[in-house]
């Protein structure tokens, strides 16, 4: 049930091409995904509608925030009015911060999704969990060696399966 909804976010989230993805470019997706780096999105062909994401923050911070008053409003109706005033700015302050947060997590989510279907059309028989640190090292030993792209293939099954 999550992954059907968090597929349902992702798909309204962002526009996705429907060009495959080259070789040199999941690999090098790879390799910054494996290092917990941002990957380009351009190179998975993916691209973050921020309009809707904010809309889609919006109604997750109103979900969160109208319980919360509810449950709240009594306790900060008793206080004094300075410290509703410093919880109103500190939770103002945390709805700001957590957006990039969740932006990321959004970015990081559809570039793993990304990287998995261009595995299948690159590596189909190599699973993706088992595979990509192998290759990634391989990868980068290829690269040491500044092969062309027309031998990069041939060059990373050559080297799986020895």
């Amino acid at each position: 049930m999550f992954t059907s909804f968090k597929q349902k976010i992702i798909d309204y989230v962002f526009t996705v091409s429907k060009q495959p993805i080259l070789l040199k470019d999941l690999l090098i997706a790879n390799a910054q995904y494996n290092e917990k780096l941002h990957v380009d999105p351009v190179r998975l062909g993916f691209r973050l509608k921020v309009g809707r994401a904010y809309l889609l923050y919006i109604l997750f911070v109103i979900l969160f925030l109208v319980p919360f008053t509810a449950i709240t409003h009594r306790l900060f109706a008793e206080l004094d009015p300075h410290v509703s005033i410093l919880v109103a700015m500190v939770l103002t302050a945390v709805i700001f911060i957590f957006f990039n947060f969740f932006r990321v997590w959004l970015v990081d989510e559809v570039a793993l999704s990304q990287i998995k279907k261009g595995w299948q059309v690159h590596f189909p028989f190599f699973p993706y969990k088992e595979y990509s640190e192998k290759i990634d090292k391989i990868f980068t030993k290829a690269n040491k060696l500044e092969l062309p792209k027309r031998e990069l293939e041939k060059y990373i099954l050559d080297n799986l399966s020895d």
